[in-house]
């Protein structure tokens, strides 16, 4: 599909890529890896046709087409969000209002019947492309897309203008994937998705049917969605089959082989050095030191990447809070007319690790606010326990450092002092190196601010934690130092996050904002998604169900089955099952019958859309046959009249299909046909 022959690049004298020669396959879908600074952006645009090599090609098929999402930068105006969206099915749309303008002059008597049969043979080569392009589901497709990226249906209509950053580059994601391009170049689509809309771009990914490469620092997405990562390392691209994690073992099991062959290698050309150099005066060595010195000059040398130290931290030691840490009590807050929380009672207990979740406008950053005590409740109170130390790492936290002082002196002033030794430690995890340290806050991006802000918390003594999107911005290695920091936390944890990896490692307990409230869910986030999955299922007992593994996940499970999963097998007797009891057989006769009461019912329903389908299609042959009749469009009202009903019946028709495409892709009738 696309190739990378001897493909070289440098940028401000620096090599990004020497000689590349890579490919990628239809239907790939590849995870591109790497340093920061590696040249991953770069790889993609010119992927994209967006920047040239230096030297090799880019070679692609010409009727390749090619979609790419920057990380930033994209901005909508003058349109409504629907309508810019659906843009991406331009062409279908000129095809329908090129129809319209034909179906009024197809109604003109005045029209001469020579022109009159070629305009009707446009039309009807108009109306076959459309139908065949599913044209008419270009509205259901685009809702469907905007509402799966966290769009309401309220906002459709509002102008693109009126939106943030985060949900300017949604549009123009949305726009991208309604395009459907051969192939999808995608850096760091996850930046500005919630959860809920991460985990319906996985699965759209997962079905997408042409080629995609992105770029995520979301280890979870990059597990879910990829097939192989290409790793960006010392100038060339290498593949790994597999997903991130594959990647992860094989990656480092490579290193590790390369730096052995180093250690060889060295070992053996300073054997070989000392030779020549003791030898080289003496006559009789003197072939021998020759033909060592031709073996030196034809020796190439093995380059490993540059080693990065794993980073451990500990938190400084901070005295314990009390038992109860913050309580919010019938709480309600609210800015002008939209009411955020109505009644809120919450009580957070020492030790608690806490995930905030919920989609964006769910009330998640003010709640956060309210916990820190930067912003007061309407009604109700905010209660702080004993012996509370707080830091509150906000979404803004970057803008709100000193500009003036350098990057060590950001982190040396309010550290204890015998956390100063650690200083260069946590600088180097979070990529300031070398004179990194000595620049001014003020001339840092806003990605190097908020590492910053992140390696300051980490220094400062407390005993409870609030982090509102603390890894924005940073890469997979600065992440781990973050995450491996709080996993040792002795502390509560109160955050909010979308990156799913770093809520599964973390929390303890799961509390889902929205609808003026919010709703406790005690365990990991994998057991959150199985409650949400098994509305059923009690949501606050501590004796939760064990979420399924990915070798369960192919069947439902109740929490019954969790409850003997996890019991522990004392005796074989025990680890046998007993024979269901008379009641047990009975209750599950019922469910069956149940079910396959259920599924005669949507086979019915299948039978009859069936019908109603071919009854459409006839109504559409029979009309299609009168339009095309000599003299039709002689009574120009009546055959406008039958063109409007021509097209309703084929949005009729399209609906009856989207229906029983929906019906025949569920779960009990797709098994009931195998």
């Amino acid at each position: 599909m696309i190739q990378l022959s001897d493909l070289t690049k440098t940028f401000g004298g620096r090599v990004l890529f020497d000689h590349v020669t890579w490919q990628i396959t239809a239907r790939e879908r590849v995870g591109l890896c790497g340093p920061n600074g590696a040249g991953k952006t770069t790889l993609l645009k010119m992927m994209a046709g967006l920047d040239e090599p230096d030297s090799g090609a880019v070679l692609k098929p010409s009727a390749l087409t090619v979609g790419y999402l920057p990380q930033d930068g994209l901005n909508h105006a003058g349109k409504s969000v629907f309508e810019e969206a659906s843009g991406a099915f331009a062409d279908l749309l000129a095809m329908k209002a090129e129809m319209h303008v034909l179906e009024d002059r197809l109604g003109d008597p005045a029209i001469p019947e020579t022109e009159h049969e070629a305009m009707l043979g446009r039309y009807s080569d108009l109306q076959d492309r459309f139908r065949l392009g599913d044209g008419y589901a270009i509205e259901l497709k685009t809702a469907t897309v905007l509402q799966g990226l966290g769009f309401a249906r309220g906002d459709f209509e509002r102008q693109t203008e009126t939106f943030s950053g985060g949900w300017q580059m949604r549009i123009a994601l949305a726009k991208l994937l309604l395009k459907q391009p051969n192939l999808l170049l995608l850096d760091e689509p996850t930046n500005h998705l919630d959860l809920e809309a991460r985990n319906w771009l996985e699965e759209y990914l997962n079905a997408y049917p042409h080629a995609v490469i992105l770029v995520s620092h979301d280890r979870f997405f990059l597990d879910a969605v990829v097939t192989r990562i290409a790793d960006l390392t010392l100038r060339t691209l290498t593949d790994y089959v597999g997903n991130y994690s594959d990647y992860l073992v094989a990656h480092d099991a490579r290193i590790d082989a390369m730096r052995k062959a180093k250690r060889e290698q060295d070992e053996e050309l300073a054997r070989v050095k000392m030779f020549v150099d003791r030898f080289r005066y003496q006559a009789t060595k003197a072939s021998q030191v020759q033909s060592r010195i031709k073996m030196l000059e034809k020796v190439v040398p093995i380059e490993v990447p540059v080693e990065r130290k794993k980073i451990r931290f500990n938190f400084p030691v901070c005295e314990k809070s009390g038992r109860t840490v913050l309580e919010l009590q019938h709480v309600h807050k609210s800015y002008g007319e939209l009411v955020v929380f109505t009644d809120l009672n919450l009580h957070v207990e020492r030790g608690d690790r806490i995930a905030l979740v919920g989609h964006n406008g769910a009330g998640k950053s003010t709640l956060m606010r309210m916990l820190s005590g930067e912003e007061v409740p309407d009604s109700g109170e905010y209660a702080p326990g004993h012996n509370l130390v707080m830091q509150y790492f906000a979404q803004d936290e970057a803008t709100r450092m000193d500009p003036n002082p350098t990057v060590h002196d950001t982190l040396s002033s309010g550290s204890p002092m015998h956390m100063v030794p650690m200083i260069r430690h946590i600088l180097g995890g979070f990529l300031f190196s070398g004179d990194d340290i000595f620049k001014k806050v003020k001339v840092l991006s806003g990605g190097e601010r908020t590492r910053l802000a992140v390696a300051r918390m980490l220094l400062r003594p407390s005993n409870t934690l609030l982090l509102d999107e603390p890894t924005n911005h940073l890469d997979l290695d600065s992440k781990e130092v973050l995450l491996d920091a709080l996993v040792d936390y002795g502390g509560t944890l109160i955050f909010v996050s979308h990156d799913r990896y770093f809520v599964e490692r973390l929390a303890t307990k799961v509390i889902e904002v929205g609808n003026g409230g919010v709703l406790v869910y005690p365990g990991t986030y994998r057991e959150f998604l199985w409650h949400k999955e098994h509305p059923a299922a009690p949501s606050t007992t501590a004796s939760a169900p064990k979420a399924p593994s990915k070798a369960q996940s192919a069947k439902p499970q109740t929490p019954a089955d969790a409850a003997r999963r996890n019991a522990p097998a004392t005796t074989a007797a025990a680890a046998t099952p007993a024979p269901p009891s008379r009641d047990e057989k009975k209750r599950v006769d019922a469910e069956l019958r149940k079910k396959q009461k259920a599924w005669q019912a949507r086979k019915a329903e299948v039978d009859r859309l069936e019908g109603r389908i071919a009854e459409t299609e006839s109504a559409i042959r029979e009309l299609e046959g009168r339009m095309a009749a000599p003299g039709f469009y002689d009574d120009r009202a009546a055959a406008q009249t039958a063109a409007d009903d021509h097209q309703a019946l084929m949005w009729k028709v399209n609906e009856l299909m989207q229906r029983w495409e929906d019906l025949q892709s569920e779960p009990d009738l797709a098994a009931a046909a195998d």
